[in-house]
Formats: structure tokens, sequence, C-alpha cells
């Protein structure tokens, strides 16, 4: 007993610490002591009743466990109070977890165990593939507390989200949780949590499937607080100190200084060495080279008078004495260049004009100019409003220069220089470089009107010039602010001077955004692509609220006021020089970009019409067109084709193995008033639109957001309709006629649509074809394909072709689409069907008529019809016969008496005038017959045989009357 109470006593503080219990249903808990090496038991203090489990300390304080009581923490330290604090990310701090996983529904083999978050020293970096990458930390809550951290979020193709679950799995609203992409810099974020246990979720997934690469979210500074208690404090990082005690918090060290970890006060570097804000070391200066300064003009003075100027990049960190340097070939620094010559001012910008201190305002409205001064719109004219930017001594007060960076973040910026606007050094060669134009609004003028077929509100137009020796890339984005623009196009590499337009359909377009960046890998070293710059020469933007006017433009004039300036009517042009109308020829509708002169006039396509402003031409979905050959006239209508179409390319597949498609919706045709075609972007806070005849948006199937599909880069590729007609090629629109052969006798029929937005690579703006064919065995209408050569709808990126095949693509039905059958004839009833053609290849139209029903008379009647007519036929010709031959045998007997008289007088003819019968031969003649033979007799007689002298017996009268035979 005697030796364990000496091993007790001979228990140090150093061989133990103290913990508090589990807290029990009344809040209560026990200080207990817990030995540092786990094979010692016993000599330890007893337990003793602990603080309450609500029970905290304030920020900057620590819980002194011996006393159990708070205590300020010392210089160099800083404590939270009741949080915990992550701000040093060599490696992943414990309590972190971070795993990547596959979104993709379809796609179940896709690997992305490698795709989670990384520590980077500063800050930890998301993951840049498709998948979905998920950094958690789970912490137990006393009482209510908050979450905060910082966040970089510069690329909107990156789902960004972070919420919280609690103890139910409950997560935090589905709005709130979705991060705002960065503004400028680092932007903080906090979150109130609830007591109990919290996870919290950062997650990232990628959709940027093309163009450009992806840049990772990055965060840090994550601190926490409502945990039960901190029993010490942490030692401020290299780079920040804490002067006195009782700090929650660290400061940076200023530039030009340094601190070690723990640090009360920032050491100066040395007059040779510099440091950026925040550095734990100091850096050798290096010799300040032609990339370490920059030039600009000055702003004219009250002479009217510029000055060229240079100047060092701030903060300054080269040194001017630094002897032997390899980044000049003189050996040495290189000093500041002298100042310029004062010279005479340029003139201010159109539609300003130069003020008595030598600057430039704005002219009144109802005025313009050309940089001098202002000039009041003669009567029948009115000002062209807008901005036109050429000058650049000073930056317009609608525009603003700013650096995107993933670090530190100093003045570098777009510098101002006369005849142009340029991009100076950065701190990265990774940064960008951003300007930024914003307008209130955009209004129509006076003189066009308003119509909801014309989609073009206003038209920004830059001239630009890049020189790179690297990957540098120029973007150029729109949209509602700078923080949710989109990117609209880029050029990458080197780029010759030239410009570029932009269409502004939409009023909440409002803000446009240029940024350059000299290489999109990140670099952390010295600047190695300084020299690389970007050059605006000219921007200039039209129909701006609030704008200025660099001239003035004839209008009609209204007839309430000789100076107010109206719309010329529809379907009118303005006569060139003056403010008269004249009529367009009909069928025709007029430019949305020229009002003026008879060339605003453009004729309709074939088979389209004007609508009623006149500003587009449109069809009724119905149409006739000349059969193959030169046929017959084939009607069609394709109304049941109008609606809004859906249907998607072949999958295709990244380099991770994520599916997705190009899904391409169209609006056939229709009047005014049609449901257009919407393609959407979900991903980026602009929810950006797209309308028109066709669109084109790229879509992923997943289940991010509670969505089944994410879509994204949704662009035009039809907003007007050119014509409709079976040829093969219309306004310089040639239909893809190879991937689409046919063996029908009927024609396609093609409907051409273009774009107005022009691109980089499709200057002429895109065109789709879209070729209806007929085919009776296809009753659905979404039965599109694509060219097999071109599995994405286009094979050059500005051309889409799609086959359509459908029933209701074939012509109307007409009678000669079908034939009658007639049946024969059944008990006096005779049926007449009509068939339809076969192959049929026609659709509605005339209907197929009902089947008629007839009398009729049966063949037994027409065969008793036949015999009897017949008979009566054969009795008539023995009649004939008969009468005939009676009178033959008259001939006859004339001739017989001739001869006998002859035969008196031999040698000697008769000498009768004529062997016709005399007068009173015929009652003589009658005399023969007068006694009536039987039939039998005649029978007889017709077969009596001739005699020996080859004469027929002729039966005689004698003059006694009684017959006798002569021979």
């Amino acid at each position: 007993l005697l030796h364990l109470k000496q091993t007790r006593h001979l228990m140090l503080p150093s061989d133990y610490h103290f913990e508090y219990t589990d807290c029990d249903v009344l809040g209560s808990r026990w200080r207990v002591a817990v030995p540092n090496k786990p094979d010692t038991c016993t000599g330890l203090p007893d337990p003793v009743k602990g603080t309450q489990c609500t029970f905290s300390c304030s920020e900057g304080e620590f819980l002194d466990m011996r006393s159990q009581e708070c205590q300020k923490c010392s210089g160099g330290t800083y404590s939270l109070g009741t949080g915990v604090a992550f701000d040093e990310w060599d490696s992943m701090p414990a309590g972190f977890i971070s795993h990547g996983m596959n979104m993709n529904i379809a796609d179940i083999y896709t690997n992305c165990s490698n795709s989670t978050w990384i520590p980077k020293g500063d800050y930890i970096a998301s993951n840049i593939d498709e998948c979905t990458s998920t950094l958690s930390y789970a912490v137990s809550l006393k009482k209510a507390g908050t979450v905060s951290f910082e966040y970089f979020y510069p690329d909107n193709t990156i789902f960004f989200e972070f919420y919280v679950q609690n103890d139910q799995c409950e997560s935090t609203d589905s709005e709130g949780r979705w991060m705002r992409t960065s503004e400028k810099d680092w932007t903080p974020h906090n979150l109130k949590l609830n007591r109990g246990n919290n996870v919290l979720y950062w997650r990232t997934t990628s959709f940027a499937l093309v163009g450009s690469a992806v840049k990772p979210v990055l965060l840090r500074n994550i601190a926490i607080s409502g945990v039960a208690y901190t029993s010490e404090c942490f030692h401020c990082k290299p780079g920040t100190y804490s002067a006195k005690p009782g700090s929650a918090h660290c400061t940076p060290c200023p530039a030009d200084s340094y601190s070690n970890k723990g640090a009360t006060v920032c050491q100066q570097c040395e007059v040779d060495k510099y440091a950026e804000a925040g550095s734990g070391s100091c850096k050798r200066r290096p010799a300040c080279t032609t990339s370490d300064y920059f030039y600009t003009h000055t702003p004219c003075d009250s002479k009217g008078q510029t000055q060229l100027m240079y100047k060092w990049i701030e903060p300054k960190i080269c040194s001017e004495i630094v002897e032997g340097t390899v980044h000049n070939s003189t050996g040495g620094a290189v000093k500041l260049p002298a100042s310029g010559q004062m010279e005479t001012c340029p003139p201010c910008n159109p539609g300003f004009s130069v003020t008595n201190t030598s600057g430039c305002e704005p002219c009144p409205h109802g005025s313009y100019s050309n940089g001098t001064a202002c000039a009041e719109c003669p009567v029948g004219t009115e000002p062209v409003v807008g901005f036109e930017y050429k000058w650049w001594n000073k930056m317009p007060d609608n525009m603003r220069s700013s650096v995107y960076s993933n670090s530190y973040s100093g003045l570098r910026r777009w510098e101002v220089a006369g005849e142009y606007i340029y991009t100076t050094q950065g701190d990265l060669d990774s940064d960008y470089m951003m300007l930024s134009l914003t307008v209130p609004g955009y209004r129509l003028p006076h003189s066009v009107a308003k119509d909801d077929e014309r989609s073009e509100l206003s038209r920004i137009s830059f001239v630009f010039e890049t020189q790179c020796t690297a990957d540098c890339t120029l973007y150029f984005m729109a949209g509602y602010s700078e923080r949710t623009n989109d990117m609209v196009e880029h050029w990458s590499g080197s780029t010759r001077k030239q410009s570029y337009s932009y269409l502004v359909k939409s009023n909440s377009t409002v803000s446009f955004t240029w940024g350059f960046q000299r290489t999109q890998a990140y670099t952390f070293h010295t600047l190695q692509y300084s020299s690389d710059f970007a050059k605006m020469y000219t921007v200039q933007i039209t129909n701006v609220v609030g704008g200025v006017a660099s001239q003035c433009r004839h209008c009609a004039l209204g007839s309430g006021s000789a100076s107010e300036c109206v719309p010329c009517p529809p379907a009118h042009y303005m006569v060139n020089g003056t403010g008269v109308c004249k009529s367009c020829p009909p069928n025709t509708f007029i430019r949305a970009d020229q009002t003026v002169g008879e060339a605003a006039c453009i004729h309709c396509g074939p088979n389209t019409h004007s609508n009623k402003a006149h500003s587009a031409c449109v069809s009724d979905c119905r149409l006739d067109l000349q059969s193959t050959g030169g046929g017959e006239v084939l009607q069609y209508d394709f109304t049941p084709l109008a609606n809004i179409t859906s249907f998607q390319s072949s999958p295709r597949f990244t380099s991770k193995g994520l599916r997705y498609f190009h899904q391409f919706r169209v609006g056939l045709c229709g009047e005014e008033g049609r449901e257009v075609a919407v393609c959407v972007d979900n991903v980026t806070e602009s929810r950006k639109e797209v309308r028109g005849y066709a669109c084109q948006s790229t879509v992923v199937p997943s289940e991010v957001r509670g969505q089944s599909v994410v879509s994204s880069q949704p662009f035009t590729i039809g907003d007007t309709l050119i014509g409709v007609t079976s040829d093969t090629s219309l306004d310089s629109i040639a239909s893809l006629e190879s991937s689409f052969i046919t063996k029908s006798n009927l024609p396609d029929v093609i409907f051409y649509y273009r774009s107005s937005e022009t691109t980089q690579a499709c200057k002429k703006g895109r065109t789709t074809t879209i070729r209806l064919r007929c085919d009776p065995t296809v009753a659905g209408k979404d039965q599109i394909t694509l060219p097999s050569k071109c599995s994405e709808g286009t094979c050059d990126g500005c051309s889409f072709h799609f086959l359509w095949r459908s029933l209701y693509a074939c012509p109307l039905c007409t009678e000669s689409h079908y034939r009658e059958i007639v049946s024969a004839c059944i008990q006096g009833i005779q049926r007449t069907t009509y068939v339809w053609q076969q192959p049929l290849q026609c659709t509605g139209g005339v209907s197929l008529p009902a089947q008629t029903v007839s009398a009729c008379v049966t063949l037994d009647f027409w065969l008793k019809v036949g015999v009897s007519t017949g008979t009566v036929a054969a009795i008539l010709l023995i009649s004939i016969s008969c009468y005939f031959w009676k009178r033959t045998r008259k001939l006859e007997y004339k001739y017989s008496k001739l001869m006998m008289t002859a035969g008196d007088k031999e040698c000697e003819l008769p000498a009768a005038d004529s062997c016709a019968i005399m007068e009173g031969e015929d009652a003589e003649d009658d005399l023969i017959y007068l006694t009536k033979k039987s039939f039998f007799t005649k029978i007889k007689s017709f077969s009596r045989e001739r005699s020996s002298d080859g004469f027929d017996s002729v039966p005689l009268k004698s003059s006694s009357g009684l017959e006798m035979e002569m021979s």
C-alpha cells in the first residue's frame, strides 16, 4: 500500500491529459485523466465534476482543463473558441474524406476512383474531369454554430454545390446549395449549422465536353464553430501573425515582409528581396525587364495635350540595380524609359464633345457629334444612338478592368494607350485579364417597328488583335452580369487584326466581358509569357438606352408633329435622303439592318409569304409542287409535323467514358404566333435560352441537381426560313443529297433555314436543311435521321442536314390515287368498290369513296333476247330471199318467151324494141299463177331437173288457159 501511494505521487502532469466523458441525459459530464502511455493505469488524479455540456469559451480563448476555466491564447496563436479551422492544405486534414463517383445513369463502367479533391498547400482543388468529386467532413456540434469558407469558382461549365446533412439525413434547401460563380478572386460563403451531427459536403461535376480546359474549384480557410470546446490554441501558419493575446485569427503579413509559424510580428525583407502578401519567406528581386513596365497616355490637360507615360507595374518587385541577368542582352537591369513629349489629344469618341477642361462629355439627346462639337439633328431625322469607342486616352465610365486569379491579385489590368487598349503583365501567366462593358438596356429607334419575328435588339462589334508565344486565349462573353456571363466565342494563339460582331436578342444581355489568358496551365513560378498581349482597337454597340449619337438619319414623320419620327407602315421602305415611305413589291419583307432604299425589300423564298409586319417570311405548312417529269401538281400539308420535335444524335463519349448526345429541337413551319424551338442551358446560373426554327444543345444523362438530363451549350442552327422547295440548293445553301439516296419517284420537299449568329468557324452563320420524304410505313412524327457520314448532323459544324421520313410528308390524296372495281351482276344487283392504287404514296386529301350499288340485268335475259332477235332476223332474211327469187323467175320467163318468138323466124332476130314488159303483159303473167299450187308442188317445181338441152322447163299457159310445159 505504501509502495502504491509512492508510485501514485510520482505520476507527472506530462504523463497524462484530461478529457471529458460523454454527456448524460442531464447534460452533465466528468473530467477524467487519461494516461499518455497505455501501460500506465495508476497514479492518475481522481475524476472531478466537469463543466456543463453547453459550456464553451469565446473566440481567442481556450479551455484550461486543469482549472476548467477559459484562458486567452498567447501571441502567435489563435482560437475560434467553439470552433475549428483548416487553413493549411499540404495534405488532407484529419476528418476530411474525398472520393469520386459516376453520376451518369447509363455509364456504369466509368472509372472515377481517382477523381478526388487534391491539397495544393494554401488551398484544395477539385477534379476537372466529368466525374463527380465529393469532399466531406463530419462534425458534432454541442450548440448551433456556423461554417465559413472561401472559394474560387471561375468556370461555369462545372456544377459546384455545398450542402449539409443532419442526423435525419436532411439536406439544405435545393436552391441555396448551388454556389455562384466568383465575380472576382476568392468569394466568402457561410452557413448556419444546427446542434447535433452535421456532415458537410462540397461536390463538383464538370460538363465541359468541348472547348477549352476546365478550371477547377478552389477551397481555403474552412472554419466551423459550435463544437464542444477547444482545449488548445493553434499556431499561426507561416506568412501570418497575431500580435496580441486572445486573437481569433491570424493576420497575413503585408507585401515585402514574411513570418515563420507562430509569429507575433512580421519581418521585413532585405533590400534586394521581396515577398508577396502572406508570404512565409522572401525571394530575391529579379532584374527589371521591359515586361516590368507599361505605357499609357495621360488624360488630356487643360491645353488639350496628352503625354506618353511609362510606369512600373505595381507592386514593383524587380530591381534596377541588379548586375548580370539573363533577362536582357545588356547584362544588367533596364531603366524606366523617359516620358514622351506632349502631344495634341485625339478627338473625343463619336457622340462626345470637348469640354473647356479638354475633357469629353456626352452630347445631349437629339444631337450628334464626330468627337468635336455637338449639333442638333435636323428636322425629319433621328440620332443613331449607341457607343463607339476608338480613342483610348481614358477608360470609359461604363467599362472597367479586373483580374481573375487563383492566388494573390495585384493591380495589373488593361491599360489605355491612345489608339487601343491592351493587357499588361499579370501576377501569373494563368491569370484572366478581364475587360468589362455594361449598358443599361436597349431601345429600337422610333423609325423601326417592333415585331416578334425581328430578334435583333442591338449589335456589338469590336476590332482586336492578339500576339502570343504560348497557348494564349482571348474569350468574349455576354450575359446579365460579369458573374453570370456565358462564353460566346474564343480565339486561341496569335490572331491578326480582325473584327467580330455579335447580335443581342434579349434585353437581359447587358454585360460584355473580354478575358485574356496567357496560358491555361496553372503556374506558380517566374512569369514566362509576360510579353504576350491582347489589344482592343474599337468597340461599338448600337441602340443603347442613354447612348450617344455620331450621326443622324432620315425618318418618316408622324401626322401629329412635324418633328416626331415614326416607323414606315408595314411593307414600306424609306426612299434614300427623304422621309418618304414607299411600298415594297408584293411578298417581300424589310431587312432588319436596313430600312432605307429599295434594296431593303427582300423577296420571300419559294412557297413562303411575308408575315403581317413584313419583317420575315413564314410558311403555313401547305404548298403545291410539280411532280417529277412535269406531271400533276402535288399538294402537301405538313401541319401534323409543325409541332416542336426533339431528336438526338448517336451517343458520343469523353476520354473518361462519359456518354453524351447532341440534342436537336425543330419547329418546322407555321404562321405568326407559332411555337418555336427552344434549347436551354440548365448548368450555369444564366439559364441561357435560344429560340428559332431549329437549335442544338449538348445533353448528358445525369442525376445531378435532381435532373434526369443536363443540357448545356445551346445555339441556334436556323432562325430564318429561306424557302421550301424540291430543289437541292437554294440561296447558296446546298442540301446533302448523297447521304439521303431514294428510289421513290416522289420528290423530297426541303426546308431551308439560316441562322444569323456568326462564329469564328462559321463567319456567314449556320444553315440547316430538313428533307421531308414520303414514307407511308412511318406513322410517327419524329422519325428523323442524320447523315451517315456526319453522325452529328453536320460535317463542318456550320451546315446541318436532316432527313425526316413520315406518312405526313406524303402529298395529299386525289382522285388519281384510287381506282374502281365493278362486280358481276348478281340477282339484278351490281356493286362498285373503290381501292387505293398500290403502293400508296399519299395521305389525307380526298377520302376513298364509299361502295355503290346499282340495278342490272342478268345473262339469261339477254340470251333470250338474242335468240328471239336471231329468229326474227332469219325469217326476215328468208322472206327477202323469196321475194327476190320471184322477181328472178319473172325475168327468166320473159327471156324464155323472147327465145320462143325468135325460134319461129329462123335467122331473124325479133323486132321488139325492148325486152321490157309491155303493156298488158303483167296481166298475162298473172294468169300463169291463177291456178294455185300447193306448198309441196312448189317445192317439186323448185327441184325440177333441167332438160337434156340444158334449159329448164318453164310452165306456159296456152291461149285456152291450159297449162303446158315448154322445154
